[in-house]
């Protein structure tokens, strides 16, 4: 470690020393108790409750807990959509003395028997009886569960003895307040900076999840850090829409949002996305590049689907382009392009941003997966400068990150003040500080295989280091191709270099482990291609439908041949066939992060794989 980055380090320790979230929770209370801390879209109307609301809330669900016998080194399972009750619900178990534990809303009974047993879940917070009777069917076979509590609980029968309404469960800590302030706030008060500040369990693409332990030490390192890089102002608005059982959504909306006295916007069903934005005008967006995609596939459908707009707008975007990868390259863009920029950022780009709800906004952010260097492009010609960060749940969210103002698009930036990032012999990414888990809940062999002796977090993805500390991942080491050449290839590059060549490819899934060459195969973009078709005059009944038209075909290959013009000869796809059937978490082929679980898709499609390699003769 050199000097600088201990200085660093004991730098933010100091301010950190002896707080907890709890500490943190209460000071930005006492100081913005009128102001708006949670917004969320009830009707055609938005309902807003303060931050001293949020307080009053949390402490009563901390009392009810309280009497539910639930206290310290006890955990509490949340299964919710994104909502104001999701966080007040968690605040509320860590002023009991307890740590929360989200869980993703589309796992199967089982996979929530599996984490609430073993984290021994005491209580469980759900969203409506369709969660409850996923509860309920797992129920007997956890112990430990003693109470659920369902918010939306019209029409759904609580005659259970465990099963109890958020109204009544509210109302018994309601009267328990009264009295108990003491005992709240002893209760708070006991809980320590190595304590669990939250359980988040893995999504299982490698087999059982398994829990991350993140402490309040680890979380105030990175909320300081964040801090630090980002000017986050008090009153900084969010919107919260990806699974809060994802530390990125934890981080970016729910513990930021505590951190400074910001506004977080919550999002309970997905096609509420745009409406909420355009009300937020959030500072800070932070999206998976899936979503990007989306955003960007959405946003050139409409362009294209008004001819009298269209041309005007792709002449602006290819000026926009070409004035970004001029930047890029360390050159000045074509004097007639500089020119003509400012009139393009009024006519054109200035619309665009504010028709997303994104003209306020002061930083964007892509982690979780790699996002394709086109799309980082396509955006900073607009005017918004996507932030590419890496990191994974055991390192509390971020390792690197890059930074507003020196951006280098195709690396996900230099490691984060007092971290510590070096590369194995093998290349894999090793991180060391104090944002690393101290292991996995009771899986201690598991513990062992991540963080070694030294301290040292071995993530498992591979990368490269330039000698300005910017680093580039090559790929998973679990999911790198070998193909029966001996060839080492990232899936994942192949994958994002072709989906950008066509907005109707929504998903991919490049293959060739112990194969002759590459092959891949294709998800059409529901939401994209029935527009894409009209356009084209191409009836449109179904996706299915549509993956066998000629037209539909014909631009899968077109994409296909222009992604491999970008691709070395051994990366390129030889073979390829359409899915129908669109992936989803629900489907399991993706993680709740919309990545691709290939293990699933390996073996639900071996038929359709073997056959791109037999048809190749």
């Amino acid at each position: 470690m050199t000097d600088a980055t201990l200085r660093e380090r004991e730098d933010i320790l100091q301010r950190i020393e002896g707080r907890t979230m709890i500490d943190v929770f209460m000071a930005t209370c006492d100081a913005n108790g009128g102001k708006p801390a949670l917004v969320v879209k009830d009707g055609d109307s938005f309902t807003t409750h303060t931050w001293a609301e949020y307080r009053h809330r949390a402490s009563v669900i901390a009392m009810a807990l309280r009497r539910a016998g639930v206290g310290h080194g006890d955990f509490v399972a949340l299964m919710m959509t994104n909502r104001p009750e999701h966080v007040i619900a968690d605040v509320g178990v860590l002023l009991a003395g307890a740590t929360p534990v989200s869980v993703y809303n589309t796992l199967t009974a089982e996979q929530i028997g599996y984490i609430a047993g073993n984290c021994e879940a005491k209580v469980a917070i759900v969203e409506d009886g369709a969660f409850l009777a996923t509860w309920l069917a797992v129920a007997a076979e956890l112990p430990a569960l003693e109470r659920i509590v369902v918010i939306e609980s019209d029409g759904v029968d609580t005659s259970d003895e465990r099963v109890v309404s958020w109204a009544e469960f509210a109302a018994t800590g309601e009267g328990a307040l009264e009295g108990g302030r003491g005992e709240l706030e002893n209760s708070w008060r006991a809980v320590t900076p190595d304590d669990a500040v939250t359980l988040i369990y893995t999504s299982g693409t490698t087999g059982p999840p398994k829990g991350v332990i993140i402490t309040h030490r680890n979380l105030l390192y990175m909320l300081e850090v964040v801090k630090q890089l980002l000017e986050v102002r008090p009153g900084q608005r969010g919107v919260s829409y990806l699974p809060l059982a994802h530390v990125a959504e934890r981080m970016t909306t729910h513990y930021v949002g505590i951190s400074v006295g910001g506004t977080v916007y919550f999002v309970k069903d997905l096609a509420e996305v745009l409406p909420t934005l355009q009300e937020a005008r959030p500072h800070l967006f932070m999206a998976v590049p899936r979503v990007w995609e989306k955003m960007q596939a959405a946003l050139l459908a409409k362009i294209d689907a008004d001819e009298r707009k269209a041309k005007l707008a792709h002449k602006a975007l290819d000026a926009g382009m070409t004035a970004v990868r001029a930047e890029l390259a360390g050159e000045k863009p074509p004097r007639s392009v500089r020119l003509q920029l400012p009139l393009w950022n009024k006519l054109v780009f200035s619309k665009i941003r504010d028709g997303l709800g994104l003209d306020e906004l002061r930083y964007a952010v892509s982690g979780a997966a790699a996002i394709s260097p086109d799309l980082l492009v396509f955006y900073k010609a607009l005017g918004i400068e996507i932030l590419e960060v890496y990191g994974m749940t055991e390192s509390t969210a971020v390792i690197t990150a890059n930074e507003p103002g020196t951006v280098r698009i195709g690396t996900v930036g230099t490691p984060l003040p007092g971290i510590e990032v070096r590369l194995a012999d093998d290349g894999e990414i090793l991180a060391r500080g104090p944002i690393v888990t101290p292991g996995y809940w009771r899986r201690e062999e598991a513990t062992e295989e991540a963080i070694d002796e030294d301290g040292w977090l071995h993530t498992g993805d591979l990368g490269e280091m330039d000698d300005d500390g910017y680093v580039r991942i090559v790929g998973r080491k679990k999911e790198l191709i070998i193909t029966a050449g001996g060839k080492n290839l990232s899936p994942n590059n192949i994958e994002e270099t072709i989906k950008q060549s066509s907005p109707v490819i929504g998903q991919l899934c490049a293959v060739g482990d112990d194969r002759p060459f590459i092959a891949a195969l294709v998800v059409l973009d529901a939401e994209v291609l029935p527009g894409w078709c009209e356009q084209r005059g191409i009836p449109f009944s179904s996706v299915a439908e549509a993956a066998e038209h000629p037209e539909v075909i014909a631009e899968v290959q077109r994409a296909v041949d222009e992604g491999n013009d970008r691709l070395a000869r051994v990366e390129q796809i030889k073979q390829w066939r359409i899915v129908p059937a669109e992936w989803t978490a629900e489907s399991e082929e993706l993680t709740p992060s919309l990545k691709l679980k290939r293990n699933v898709i390996h073996s639900k499609y071996a038929d359709v794989i073997d056959g791109l390699y037999s048809q190749a003769g």
